[in-house]
């Protein structure tokens, strides 16, 4: 298993290998709460759309088209709406809203999955279709600074871990597993922001 995954990191395109990195610097930056993230992403986007697509992640290339248009959403939401250009605020979701999203999540996921599973090759449909469609919810909730996205985003990177591994996309494994460290830190930093924020301003936005 480790000489496989040495063989394929020494075959890794150019293109996986930036993808990889402006990934990385993508979720640094939104870390950060800054807006820059969203450019990052957009380019590491464009890339992973056809490296997915190639490896027959079908529902993972369709993914990066919405990751696009979520880019300039999220540009656009955390560039600030005020007169102040105040930028916005850490805000939490209420417990109806994650019912909601899970429960949403599993049916979507359970009737992509099998409609892949009877008119696509696609690897991995029900796995593929869970990762794609919550991603979709938790990418919004980036752009609107739902402190809870990280969350979100633990369980999906960790299922994420295992289907990049079983298409031998190692480095996007690995970088996957950068990701869950990142993630804690991101939920951190964001909940000591929240914690700290003028309660009038953190209401939960529209």
């Amino acid at each position: 298993m480790i000489e496989s995954i040495v063989n394929s990191l020494a075959g890794l395109s150019v293109w996986e290998l930036v993808a990889v990195i402006l990934a990385i610097a993508y979720l640094v930056l939104a870390v950060r709460q800054n807006i820059w993230c969203w450019a990052a992403a957009a380019l590491s986007t464009l890339i992973y759309l056809f490296i997915f697509y190639r490896a027959s992640l079908f529902m993972e290339s369709a993914l990066q088209v919405f990751y696009l248009g979520m880019a300039g959403y999220g540009y656009h939401q955390w560039r600030g709406r005020t007169q102040r250009d105040e930028g916005l605020a850490v805000s939490l979701w209420p417990w109806r809203h994650h019912l909601l999203a899970i429960i949403g999540i599993v049916l979507l996921s359970a009737l992509t999955g099998a409609w892949m599973e009877r008119n696509t090759g696609a690897a991995l449909p029900y796995l593929d279709a869970f990762t794609t469609i919550s991603a979709m919810l938790t990418t919004y909730m980036v752009a609107r600074k739902i402190l809870e996205n990280w969350i979100y985003w633990f369980v999906i990177d960790s299922v994420s871990i295992y289907l990049y591994v079983s298409r031998e996309l190692y480095l996007t494994a690995l970088l996957f597993c950068v990701y869950l460290v990142l993630i804690v830190v991101g939920f951190i930093r964001w909940k000591k922001d929240y914690d700290g924020q003028d309660p009038a301003v953190v209401a939960e936005p529209a």
